[in-house]
């Protein structure tokens, strides 16, 4: 017996079904923020002070707001950038009490008395840091997007090898790293250049390690 309830599928009812289905996939999403203000709460915000490129810089921030969003977005410090914002780029990297880090990954308050050292903090365009200069002479910048966070990546890097520290094609792990291209590779290949300029950065940063690789 025919069901007289059975919805009669038609090529003209499939396309509006599709169209609909389309459209809600389409809709922004809320983020955290409009949810917490459609539930009449408000965030929770804190008072941090970040040392940024030697001076003390006191803002208040949604607990939530990323180290790299606060650096932009609150400091105004558009040097570094926004890639992935996964961590997966290396974009964002700056330098933090001496360390290397994506500032995309880390929130802003859980640093408040650290030092940070971003893009800005490094050289400038009458005096530039022998890494900015050896990045212009082997034209290892190209778009420049990513350039900040190589740079930064790139003086993180030659800190550990001086300090020692062994990366995973590291010959020992108790002697010293000796510079190589390998090694540069290796400690370099969290930040992505989508020019492909990958041998040009190799050049500039072996010239100011001082040694060939």
């Amino acid at each position: 017996m025919e069901n007289s309830h059975a919805i009669k599928i038609t090529r003209r009812n499939l396309l509006k079904a599709g169209a609909v289905s389309a459209t809600a996939i389409a809709a922004p999403s809320m983020s955290v923020g409009q949810q917490v203000s459609q539930a009449g709460m408000q965030p929770m915000t804190a008072t941090v002070t970040l040392r940024v490129n030697g001076a003390a810089r006191e803002v208040a921030l949604d607990m939530r707001t990323t180290l790299l969003d606060a650096l932009r977005e609150h400091l105004h410090l558009t040097g570094t950038k926004k890639g992935c914002d996964h961590g997966q780029c290396g974009a964002c990297t700056v330098m933090l009490d001496g360390r290397r880090v994506n500032s995309c990954l880390t929130l802003a308050v859980m640093h408040d008395g650290a030092e940070i050292t971003t893009i800005e903090g490094l050289g400038t365009p009458t005096a530039l840091h022998p890494l900015q200069a050896a990045f212009v002479k082997h034209d290892g910048y190209q778009c420049g997007y990513c350039t900040p966070g190589q740079i930064c990546s790139a003086a993180g890097m030659l800190e550990e090898l001086s300090q020692g520290v062994p990366s995973h094609v590291s010959a020992s792990l108790t002697e010293r790293p000796l510079l190589s291209a390998d090694e540069i590779r290796e400690r370099m290949s969290g930040n992505i250049c989508r020019c492909g300029a990958y041998s040009n950065i190799i050049e500039a940063i072996t010239e100011v390690a001082g040694s060939k690789a």
